[in-house]
Protein backbone atom coordinates (compact mmCIF):
# COMPACT_ATOMS: atom_id res chain seq x y z
CA UNK A 1 0.00 0.00 0.00
CA UNK A 2 1.51 3.23 -0.98
CA UNK A 3 1.03 6.45 1.35
CA UNK A 4 1.34 10.54 0.67
CA UNK A 5 3.16 10.17 3.93
CA UNK A 6 5.94 7.91 5.22
CA UNK A 7 7.30 8.52 8.73
CA UNK A 8 9.41 5.82 10.67
CA UNK A 9 9.71 6.09 14.20
CA UNK A 10 13.51 6.59 14.32
CA UNK A 11 12.63 10.14 12.29
CA UNK A 12 9.51 10.63 14.89
CA UNK A 13 12.34 9.72 18.05
CA UNK A 14 14.77 12.63 16.76
CA UNK A 15 12.42 14.94 16.64
CA UNK A 16 11.54 14.31 20.05
CA UNK A 17 15.13 13.97 21.27
CA UNK A 18 15.70 17.65 18.85
CA UNK A 19 12.23 18.53 20.93
CA UNK A 20 10.48 19.34 17.48
CA UNK A 21 7.73 16.55 18.17
CA UNK A 22 4.16 17.07 17.64
CA UNK A 23 2.01 15.67 19.74
CA UNK A 24 -1.44 15.61 20.64
CA UNK A 25 -4.52 13.21 22.08
CA UNK A 26 -6.88 11.03 20.73
CA UNK A 27 -9.52 13.34 21.46
CA UNK A 28 -7.65 16.51 19.99
CA UNK A 29 -6.62 14.38 17.10
CA UNK A 30 -10.42 14.34 15.99
CA UNK A 31 -10.85 17.77 15.11
CA UNK A 32 -7.14 17.90 13.35
CA UNK A 33 -8.20 15.36 11.22
CA UNK A 34 -11.70 17.01 10.35
CA UNK A 35 -10.02 20.57 9.97
CA UNK A 36 -7.01 19.26 8.00
CA UNK A 37 -8.11 15.81 6.20
CA UNK A 38 -5.73 12.58 7.39
CA UNK A 39 -3.07 13.69 4.77
CA UNK A 40 -2.02 16.99 5.82
CA UNK A 41 -2.62 15.70 10.00
CA UNK A 42 -0.32 13.21 9.30
CA UNK A 43 2.36 15.81 8.06
CA UNK A 44 2.00 17.94 10.85
CA UNK A 45 1.45 15.07 13.85
CA UNK A 46 3.65 12.99 14.86
CA UNK A 47 2.46 11.25 17.69
CA UNK A 48 -1.37 10.47 19.14
CA UNK A 49 -1.41 9.39 22.88
CA UNK A 50 -4.32 7.03 24.09
CA UNK A 51 -5.11 6.26 27.93
CA UNK A 52 -7.56 4.27 29.86
CA UNK A 53 -7.98 3.48 33.59
CA UNK A 54 -10.38 0.85 34.35
CA UNK A 55 -10.58 -2.33 36.37
CA UNK A 56 -8.12 -5.44 34.74
CA UNK A 57 -8.64 -8.30 36.35
CA UNK A 58 -5.85 -9.80 34.43
CA UNK A 59 -3.12 -8.14 36.50
CA UNK A 60 -0.86 -9.53 38.92
CA UNK A 61 2.83 -8.53 40.54
CA UNK A 62 6.01 -10.77 40.15
CA UNK A 63 7.77 -10.44 43.87
CA UNK A 64 11.39 -11.39 45.08
CA UNK A 65 10.84 -10.92 48.63
CA UNK A 66 14.83 -11.12 49.22
CA UNK A 67 16.01 -14.51 51.46
CA UNK A 68 15.79 -14.87 54.95
CA UNK A 69 18.86 -16.43 57.55
CA UNK A 70 18.29 -19.28 57.78
CA UNK A 71 16.87 -19.06 54.33
CA UNK A 72 13.72 -20.69 52.90
CA UNK A 73 12.22 -22.32 49.88
CA UNK A 74 9.01 -21.35 50.19
CA UNK A 75 6.13 -23.31 48.89
CA UNK A 76 3.19 -21.44 50.25
CA UNK A 77 3.46 -17.93 50.87
CA UNK A 78 0.73 -14.78 52.00
CA UNK A 79 1.26 -11.22 51.90
CA UNK A 80 -1.23 -9.50 54.02
CA UNK A 81 -3.14 -12.99 54.55
CA UNK A 82 -3.50 -12.67 50.49
CA UNK A 83 -2.10 -16.30 49.28
CA UNK A 84 0.51 -15.51 46.68
CA UNK A 85 1.83 -18.46 44.35
CA UNK A 86 5.17 -19.88 45.27
CA UNK A 87 5.88 -22.21 42.62
CA UNK A 88 8.71 -20.51 40.85
CA UNK A 89 11.86 -20.31 43.41
CA UNK A 90 12.89 -19.82 46.37
CA UNK A 91 11.51 -16.57 47.00
CA UNK A 92 9.83 -15.50 43.97
CA UNK A 93 5.84 -15.27 44.32
CA UNK A 94 3.28 -13.99 41.58
CA UNK A 95 1.01 -12.24 43.65
CA UNK A 96 -2.89 -11.96 41.59
CA UNK A 97 -4.74 -9.05 41.61
CA UNK A 98 -8.23 -11.13 42.18
CA UNK A 99 -6.72 -13.52 44.87
CA UNK A 100 -8.94 -12.63 48.10
CA UNK A 101 -7.70 -12.23 51.46
CA UNK A 102 -7.37 -16.01 52.70
CA UNK A 103 -9.77 -14.93 55.66
CA UNK A 104 -12.68 -13.90 53.05
CA UNK A 105 -15.81 -14.77 53.95
CA UNK A 106 -16.41 -14.56 49.88
CA UNK A 107 -20.26 -14.54 48.93
CA UNK A 108 -21.33 -16.98 52.05
CA UNK A 109 -23.08 -13.63 52.87
CA UNK A 110 -24.04 -12.16 49.68
CA UNK A 111 -23.55 -9.91 48.01
CA UNK A 112 -19.90 -10.50 49.72
CA UNK A 113 -17.84 -6.80 49.76
CA UNK A 114 -14.08 -8.55 49.68
CA UNK A 115 -12.94 -5.81 51.08
CA UNK A 116 -9.31 -6.62 50.45
CA UNK A 117 -7.10 -8.65 47.73
CA UNK A 118 -4.09 -8.73 45.61
CA UNK A 119 -5.24 -5.51 43.96
CA UNK A 120 -5.01 -3.88 46.98
CA UNK A 121 -1.82 -5.46 48.21
CA UNK A 122 -0.30 -4.19 44.92
CA UNK A 123 -1.82 -0.90 45.59
CA UNK A 124 -0.38 -0.72 49.27
CA UNK A 125 3.31 -1.79 48.34
CA UNK A 126 3.52 1.28 45.58
CA UNK A 127 2.08 3.78 48.24
CA UNK A 128 5.37 2.70 50.11
CA UNK A 129 3.51 0.60 53.01
CA UNK A 130 4.93 -1.89 54.80
CA UNK A 131 3.16 -5.75 54.17
CA UNK A 132 3.64 -8.20 55.98
CA UNK A 133 5.29 -11.85 54.33
CA UNK A 134 4.53 -15.13 55.67
CA UNK A 135 6.03 -18.15 53.75
CA UNK A 136 6.38 -21.72 54.77
CA UNK A 137 8.79 -24.44 52.74
CA UNK A 138 9.45 -28.23 53.91
CA UNK A 139 12.74 -27.89 54.51
CA UNK A 140 15.76 -29.00 52.30
CA UNK A 141 19.37 -29.20 53.62
CA UNK A 142 20.03 -25.64 51.28
CA UNK A 143 17.15 -24.23 52.46
CA UNK A 144 16.46 -25.52 56.04
CA UNK A 145 14.17 -22.85 57.40
CA UNK A 146 10.14 -24.16 57.53
CA UNK A 147 8.50 -20.79 58.14
CA UNK A 148 9.70 -17.09 57.92
CA UNK A 149 7.58 -13.88 59.28
CA UNK A 150 8.56 -10.19 58.25
CA UNK A 151 7.52 -6.84 57.28
CA UNK A 152 8.85 -5.21 54.10
CA UNK A 153 7.99 -2.36 52.08
CA UNK A 154 8.65 -2.14 48.17
CA UNK A 155 12.01 -0.98 48.37
CA UNK A 156 13.27 -3.48 50.77
CA UNK A 157 12.27 -6.35 48.04
CA UNK A 158 15.01 -6.68 45.42
CA UNK A 159 12.27 -7.46 42.53
CA UNK A 160 8.80 -6.27 42.03
CA UNK A 161 7.51 -6.69 37.96
CA UNK A 162 4.15 -5.78 37.55
CA UNK A 163 3.28 -8.52 34.79
CA UNK A 164 -0.96 -8.29 33.60
CA UNK A 165 -1.69 -10.99 31.56
CA UNK A 166 -5.13 -9.28 29.37
CA UNK A 167 -5.15 -5.89 29.98
CA UNK A 168 -6.62 -3.14 27.52
CA UNK A 169 -9.33 -4.59 26.01
CA UNK A 170 -9.83 -3.40 22.45
CA UNK A 171 -13.89 -3.11 22.89
CA UNK A 172 -15.68 -4.53 25.56
CA UNK A 173 -19.56 -5.33 26.04
CA UNK A 174 -22.27 -3.33 27.30
CA UNK A 175 -24.09 -5.43 30.32
CA UNK A 176 -27.76 -6.03 30.67
CA UNK A 177 -29.61 -7.89 33.34
CA UNK A 178 -32.90 -9.73 31.53
CA UNK A 179 -33.60 -11.87 34.60
CA UNK A 180 -36.34 -11.17 37.68
CA UNK A 181 -33.16 -10.85 40.29
CA UNK A 182 -30.65 -7.96 40.80
CA UNK A 183 -26.89 -9.72 40.25
CA UNK A 184 -23.58 -8.92 41.20
CA UNK A 185 -21.25 -8.80 38.38
CA UNK A 186 -17.80 -8.09 37.03
CA UNK A 187 -19.81 -5.62 35.08
CA UNK A 188 -21.04 -4.31 38.55
CA UNK A 189 -24.24 -4.17 39.44
CA UNK A 190 -27.40 -5.10 37.57
CA UNK A 191 -30.74 -4.66 38.19
CA UNK A 192 -33.63 -6.88 36.93
CA UNK A 193 -35.52 -6.79 33.55
CA UNK A 194 -33.12 -4.92 32.02
CA UNK A 195 -32.86 -1.98 34.49
CA UNK A 196 -29.66 -0.49 34.02
CA UNK A 197 -26.57 -1.05 31.69
CA UNK A 198 -22.89 -0.36 32.41
CA UNK A 199 -20.17 -0.67 30.38
CA UNK A 200 -16.09 -0.38 30.34
CA UNK A 201 -14.27 1.19 27.85
CA UNK A 202 -12.73 4.99 27.02
CA UNK A 203 -14.31 4.91 23.46
CA UNK A 204 -12.13 7.16 21.53
CA UNK A 205 -9.47 7.52 23.78
CA UNK A 206 -8.68 3.89 24.15
CA UNK A 207 -5.09 2.61 22.75
CA UNK A 208 -6.44 -0.50 20.73
CA UNK A 209 -9.62 1.77 19.85
CA UNK A 210 -6.92 4.18 18.10
CA UNK A 211 -4.84 1.06 16.18
CA UNK A 212 -7.48 -1.11 15.22
CA UNK A 213 -5.31 -3.57 13.46
CA UNK A 214 -2.16 -3.28 15.58
CA UNK A 215 -0.11 -1.53 12.79
CA UNK A 216 2.00 0.49 15.55
CA UNK A 217 1.07 -1.70 18.50
CA UNK A 218 3.28 -5.32 19.06
CA UNK A 219 5.92 -6.12 21.37
CA UNK A 220 8.06 -3.91 22.36
CA UNK A 221 5.60 -0.69 22.46
CA UNK A 222 6.66 0.94 24.80
CA UNK A 223 4.05 2.65 27.53
CA UNK A 224 2.54 4.75 30.02
CA UNK A 225 1.95 1.82 32.60
CA UNK A 226 0.68 2.12 36.20
CA UNK A 227 2.38 5.56 36.50
CA UNK A 228 5.45 4.43 35.07
CA UNK A 229 7.02 3.33 31.90
CA UNK A 230 5.89 -0.30 30.72
CA UNK A 231 6.07 -2.43 27.77
CA UNK A 232 4.05 -4.10 25.54
CA UNK A 233 5.57 -7.68 26.01
CA UNK A 234 3.00 -10.03 24.23
CA UNK A 235 -0.18 -10.32 23.26
CA UNK A 236 -2.67 -10.96 25.86
CA UNK A 237 -4.46 -13.94 26.64
CA UNK A 238 -8.17 -14.09 24.78
CA UNK A 239 -6.55 -12.22 22.24
CA UNK A 240 -9.16 -12.78 19.17
CA UNK A 241 -8.79 -9.94 16.62
CA UNK A 242 -11.11 -12.02 13.98
CA UNK A 243 -14.30 -10.50 15.21
CA UNK A 244 -16.69 -8.58 13.26
CA UNK A 245 -15.67 -4.41 12.67
CA UNK A 246 -17.06 -1.60 10.73
CA UNK A 247 -16.20 -0.26 7.74
CA UNK A 248 -13.57 1.75 9.56
CA UNK A 249 -11.77 -1.07 10.50
CA UNK A 250 -13.16 -1.08 14.58
CA UNK A 251 -14.29 -4.34 15.79
CA UNK A 252 -17.67 -4.19 16.93
CA UNK A 253 -17.02 -6.62 20.28
CA UNK A 254 -13.93 -8.00 22.33
CA UNK A 255 -11.42 -8.75 20.56
CA UNK A 256 -7.59 -7.61 21.00
CA UNK A 257 -5.73 -7.70 24.42
CA UNK A 258 -1.95 -6.59 25.82
CA UNK A 259 0.09 -8.57 27.91
CA UNK A 260 1.92 -5.89 30.23
CA UNK A 261 5.06 -5.70 32.00
CA UNK A 262 7.07 -2.85 34.08
CA UNK A 263 8.90 -2.34 37.10
CA UNK A 264 6.50 -2.03 39.85
CA UNK A 265 8.98 0.77 41.48
CA UNK A 266 8.56 3.23 39.29
CA UNK A 267 4.85 3.28 39.37
CA UNK A 268 2.15 5.11 41.63
CA UNK A 269 -0.74 4.28 43.77
CA UNK A 270 -2.65 7.04 41.64
CA UNK A 271 -2.73 4.67 38.34
CA UNK A 272 -2.91 1.21 40.60
CA UNK A 273 -5.79 1.20 42.50
CA UNK A 274 -6.89 -2.09 44.76
CA UNK A 275 -10.71 -2.16 43.30
CA UNK A 276 -13.49 -4.36 45.71
CA UNK A 277 -16.68 -5.49 43.80
CA UNK A 278 -19.45 -5.99 45.45
CA UNK A 279 -20.69 -9.92 45.17
CA UNK A 280 -17.50 -10.69 43.04
CA UNK A 281 -14.31 -9.70 43.89
CA UNK A 282 -11.45 -8.37 44.04
CA UNK A 283 -9.23 -6.36 41.27
CA UNK A 284 -7.23 -3.79 39.89
CA UNK A 285 -8.12 -0.27 38.37
CA UNK A 286 -4.96 0.25 35.78
CA UNK A 287 -3.94 2.92 34.13
CA UNK A 288 -2.07 2.77 30.95
CA UNK A 289 -1.15 4.90 27.68
CA UNK A 290 0.04 4.44 24.54
CA UNK A 291 1.58 6.50 22.27
CA UNK A 292 0.83 6.04 18.36
CA UNK A 293 3.24 7.15 15.75
CA UNK A 294 1.75 9.05 13.16
CA UNK A 295 3.74 6.96 10.16
CA UNK A 296 1.62 7.81 7.05
CA UNK A 297 -2.48 9.13 6.61
CA UNK A 298 -3.96 5.56 7.45
CA UNK A 299 -2.87 6.00 11.41
CA UNK A 300 -4.39 9.31 11.26
CA UNK A 301 -7.46 8.20 9.50
CA UNK A 302 -7.56 5.67 12.09
CA UNK A 303 -6.43 7.64 15.54
CA UNK A 304 -9.49 9.83 14.19
CA UNK A 305 -12.44 7.72 15.30
CA UNK A 306 -14.75 9.04 17.74
CA UNK A 307 -17.48 7.62 20.26
CA UNK A 308 -20.14 7.29 17.47
CA UNK A 309 -18.56 5.54 15.35
CA UNK A 310 -17.59 2.80 17.49
CA UNK A 311 -20.03 0.48 18.34
CA UNK A 312 -20.46 -2.33 20.99
CA UNK A 313 -22.73 -5.51 21.61
CA UNK A 314 -25.44 -5.52 24.56
CA UNK A 315 -25.32 -8.84 26.33
CA UNK A 316 -27.33 -10.27 29.18
CA UNK A 317 -25.43 -11.07 32.15
CA UNK A 318 -28.45 -12.47 33.93
CA UNK A 319 -28.73 -15.94 31.81
CA UNK A 320 -26.60 -15.63 28.72
CA UNK A 321 -23.06 -14.81 30.01
CA UNK A 322 -22.62 -17.14 32.67
CA UNK A 323 -24.79 -20.44 30.81
CA UNK A 324 -21.89 -19.59 28.05
CA UNK A 325 -24.60 -18.41 25.05
CA UNK A 326 -23.09 -15.81 22.81
CA UNK A 327 -26.03 -13.87 22.04
CA UNK A 328 -26.50 -9.88 21.07
CA UNK A 329 -29.46 -8.11 22.45
CA UNK A 330 -28.74 -5.12 20.09
CA UNK A 331 -26.03 -2.80 18.91
CA UNK A 332 -25.17 0.41 20.71
CA UNK A 333 -22.36 3.49 20.53
CA UNK A 334 -20.00 4.73 22.85
CA UNK A 335 -21.84 8.12 21.85
CA UNK A 336 -24.71 6.76 23.07
CA UNK A 337 -23.54 5.48 26.37
CA UNK A 338 -21.43 8.27 27.48
CA UNK A 339 -24.68 10.57 27.44
CA UNK A 340 -25.49 8.68 30.49
CA UNK A 341 -28.61 6.41 28.98
CA UNK A 342 -29.57 3.86 25.71
CA UNK A 343 -32.88 3.27 24.26
CA UNK A 344 -33.05 -0.92 25.01
CA UNK A 345 -36.08 -2.42 24.88
CA UNK A 346 -37.79 0.62 23.79
CA UNK A 347 -37.32 2.32 26.13
CA UNK A 348 -34.64 4.93 28.19
CA UNK A 349 -32.63 3.17 30.84
CA UNK A 350 -29.06 4.43 32.68
CA UNK A 351 -25.93 3.70 31.63
CA UNK A 352 -22.97 3.71 33.79
CA UNK A 353 -18.82 3.51 33.03
CA UNK A 354 -16.37 1.25 34.85
CA UNK A 355 -13.72 3.19 33.55
CA UNK A 356 -12.78 6.57 33.97
CA UNK A 357 -12.62 9.08 31.04
CA UNK A 358 -11.11 11.85 32.73
CA UNK A 359 -8.70 9.99 34.00
CA UNK A 360 -7.94 8.09 30.62
CA UNK A 361 -7.41 11.99 29.10
CA UNK A 362 -5.01 12.36 32.66
CA UNK A 363 -3.26 9.70 31.25
CA UNK A 364 -2.94 10.69 27.60
CA UNK A 365 -1.90 14.32 28.14
CA UNK A 366 0.77 12.87 30.59
CA UNK A 367 2.34 11.02 28.37
CA UNK A 368 1.83 13.82 25.77
CA UNK A 369 4.21 15.89 28.27
CA UNK A 370 6.44 12.86 28.91
CA UNK A 371 7.69 12.89 25.08
CA UNK A 372 7.02 16.57 24.52
CA UNK A 373 9.58 17.38 27.16
CA UNK A 374 11.87 14.61 25.49
CA UNK A 375 11.70 11.99 28.71
CA UNK A 376 10.16 9.40 26.60
CA UNK A 377 10.40 8.22 23.17
CA UNK A 378 8.95 5.25 21.22
CA UNK A 379 10.27 1.70 21.30
CA UNK A 380 9.52 -0.12 17.79
CA UNK A 381 6.91 -2.74 18.09
CA UNK A 382 7.24 -6.39 16.37
CA UNK A 383 4.45 -7.45 15.17
CA UNK A 384 4.53 -10.88 16.37
CA UNK A 385 0.93 -11.53 17.02
CA UNK A 386 -2.14 -11.21 15.42
CA UNK A 387 -4.41 -8.84 13.34
CA UNK A 388 -2.13 -7.15 11.89
CA UNK A 389 -2.33 -9.19 8.47
CA UNK A 390 -6.11 -8.38 8.05
CA UNK A 391 -5.91 -4.60 6.63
Amino acid sequence: MSFKVNKTIAEINEKIRRGRVVVVTAEEMIGVVEKEGPVEAARKIDVVTTGTFAPMCSSGVFLNVGHSAPKIKASRAWINKVPAYGGIAAVDFFLGATEPSEDDPLNKLHPGQFRYGGGHVIQDLVNGKKVHVYMEGYGTDCYPAKTVDKDLDLDAMPNAILCNPRNVYQNYNCAVNLTEKTIYTYMGVLRPRGGNATYCSAGQLSPLLNDPYYLTTGLGTKIFLGGGVGFVTWCGTQHNPYVPRGENGVVKEGAGTLMLTGNLKEMSPRWLVGVSMLGYGCSLAVGVGVPIPILNEQMARFTAVRDDQIFTQIVDYGYDYPTAISRSHGEVSYGELKSGSINFDGREIPATPLSSYSRALEIAETLREWITSGRFTLGEAQKLFPGHELV
